[in-house]
């Protein structure tokens, strides 16, 4: 226990300053404490996969609401959010930008001894849902309920909405009949025998939408991207090879693993199967194309409460130099 707090302080430690000297092209990226944006920085920085390129001064924050708030004040370079938000902003005259991180989502996930097997069993049980009713997930589960099995589980179920930490201890407690959570949570609940019902991504595919679909990626401004073009390349190259060492290195986890929150040795390896599904593999045409479709989807169901006035994603909220 003290080798591994001895191990998680030093991790931390190094997410509070600069990677190294400023005399490289600097960006400053808010992130997560424990979030996964914080276990690449910190697989770039025990390699020193940023040394030769950018200088990455990594700033904690507690919430991803602070984040965000912190990009639009200009306290950071760079955070992890979704493209929805870019797209809004965009079609209200800003100009942040996106470059894929994950197309990792979360799912459906119901206790061992829960009567829901599948979709239609929701009707009528207790769901917990993470975020808000604007969240992704629950916009895709609705509408795919809707079109495959003809219900609403917004009216057909008693959802309740909440952090989703505190819904993964309800469902523990069996509160819940299920929950639709992040995919940490989602990773942790199956650690422990839970079951997942239905992967969010399994339902964007029934949508009709074949392509894998990044839900989440850095945004910056794209005024500062254009200023600052070495930094930005800088970053993203280590990020790309911080990426693939995650993807294919058991051992890195290991060393990795107080920083992931995970209490044992079962969670880290759920952690670490759903982190490598997420990866992308691909950005081009095929995935911007399914990125709009699915945007239709979502800003049907969603509205105005969602995506303000704009009827299609917003020029730009892909950023054009970024390609896997």
């Amino acid at each position: 226990m003290i080798a591994r707090r001895a191990l998680l302080a030093a991790a931390l430690g190094a997410v509070a300053t600069p990677l190294h000297a400023a005399t490289l092209p600097a960006i400053r990226v808010g992130l997560l404490r424990f979030g996964t944006v914080s276990w690449e920085i910190e697989v770039i920085r025990r390699h020193g996969f940023d040394a030769a390129a950018v200088a990455i001064e990594p700033v904690q924050f507690a919430t991803s609401q602070a984040t965000q708030t912190a990009l639009q004040a200009g306290r950071v370079d760079m955070v992890v959010l979704d493209w929805l938000w870019v797209s809004r902003q965009r079609s209200e005259g800003a100009d942040w930008t996106f470059v894929p991180f994950s197309t990792a989502t979360g799912g459906l996930v119901a206790p061992a001894g829960s009567p829901v097997r599948e979709l239609p069993d929701l009707k009528g049980r207790r769901l917990g849902v993470a975020g808000s009713p604007l969240d992704k997930s629950w916009l895709i589960l609705r509408a795919y309920a809707k079109e495959r099995f003809g219900f609403d589980p917004d009216r057909a179920t008693e959802r309740s909405f909440g952090a989703p930490s505190l819904l993964l201890e309800e469902a523990k407690l069996g509160r819940l009949d299920a929950m639709l959570n992040f995919w940490p949570f989602a990773a942790k609940a199956e650690a422990i025998g839970m079951r997942t019902v239905l992967p969010v991504e399994d339902a964007v595919r029934g949508l009709g939408i074949d392509a894998k679909v990044p839900f989440i990626g850095y945004v910056f401004s794209q005024g500062w991207a254009e200023r600052n073009p070495a930094a930005l390349a800088g970053f993203l190259a280590a990020a790309g090879k911080a990426r693939d060492v995650l993807a294919t290195s058991d051992a890195e986890w290991e060393t990795l693993m107080p920083l992931t929150g995970a209490a044992n040795q079962a969670e880290l390896e759920h952690l670490r199967a759903h982190y490598r599904r997420g990866i992308p593999r691909a950005w081009g045409p095929a995935e911007q194309r399914a990125a709009a479709r699915l945007y239709g989807i979502l800003a049907k169901i969603g509205g105005p409460t969602l995506v303000g006035s704009a009827n299609a994603i917003a020029p730009g909220t892909f950023w054009p130099a970024a390609s896997l």
